[in-house]
Formats: structure tokens, sequence, C-alpha cells
């Protein structure tokens, strides 16, 4: 295979790989998402935790611009169809809004393994990135898809068992 190499990357048989995208310190443009399961006045509290948790993380990474926060309230993390402010950042992502979506954790994202890896891979591949950082996945690391998957399925059935 013949390789082309470049500046910011190499082109191999007609794609094109911007290594300058792997650089987590270059300028980003940053959305944040939050869910809570359910309306009770403890989970409540726990989404105000949550954005002042993301914006005590924008102030950490200062080359984070962040334009957004998604917020979906009172909503399971099983169904992507039934969260609207999701839905709505998956649509803006699609439209080069931003280049970085930041969750405290993959349960935030979604609880389901097939969706949650549909969508991370379906963001990926418009240039996209999510970053959970409890769990330290980035998913446009080499090995960000496997620990995603070890990690949903781990806390999956951590889940089921606590009920």
């Amino acid at each position: 295979m013949t390789n082309l190499a470049t500046m910011s990357g190499t082109k191999t048989r007609g794609s094109f790989m911007d290594y300058t995208k792997l650089d987590r310190n270059r300028q980003r443009t940053v959305v944040f998402y939050g869910r809570v399961s359910t309306e009770h006045e403890a989970q409540l509290s726990a989404l105000e935790n949550q954005m002042q948790w993301y914006s005590d993380q924008a102030k950490y990474h200062p080359n984070w611009n962040v334009i957004d926060k998604y917020i979906d309230e009172g909503i399971t993390g099983t169904q992507a169809k039934k969260r609207p402010s999701f839905l709505r950042m998956i649509e803006d992502a699609k439209s080069g809004k931003f280049d970085l979506i930041v969750t405290r954790e993959v349960c935030r994202f979604a609880r389901n393994t097939v969706d949650t890896l549909n969508f991370t891979r379906e963001l990926k591949n418009i240039g996209v990135e999510v970053y959970f950082v409890e769990d330290n996945i980035w998913t446009m690391d080499g090995d960000g898809e496997l620990r995603l998957s070890l990690m949903i399925s781990f806390r999956y059935t951590a889940h089921i068992r606590t009920g």
C-alpha cells in the first residue's frame, strides 16, 4: 500500500487521516451532555451537581470553547429515541456545530450497548469525538471502542445486579 506523508496526516489510497485531530490540546468546540433518569428531587440535585462539574471541567481545559449543554431530565438512558436533547445533540453534530461531546460517564450517555456503540461510531465517522471523563475514554483513541465496550458491559451488569 502506498503511503504519502504530509504535514497533517497520511494519504493512503484515497483516504486521509488528519493526525492533528488526535491532539487533545488543540482548540476544541465542545458541548456537554447530561442526563438524570427521574424527576425526583435527589436526581434533580444530581443534575445541578453534574452541571457544576461540567463548568469546572471547562475551567481545567482552556482549549475548550463550550458552546452548549444538552440535558435530558427524567428520562431513562436505555432508548435514545426517547431523549430529545440527546437526539438534538446528534443532529447538531451532523451539522458540524462542534467536534467534542463531553459527558461525565458512559451511563450518562446511554445504558444500551448497541446505541452507545452505534452513536459513537457515527460521531467518529463525522469527526466528532466523545470524551467520557470519569471513565477516561476518548472515542478517537485506538483502543477507545474496546474500552467503551468493556465499560458498558461492566456498568450494565452492575446496574442489573443492584436493580
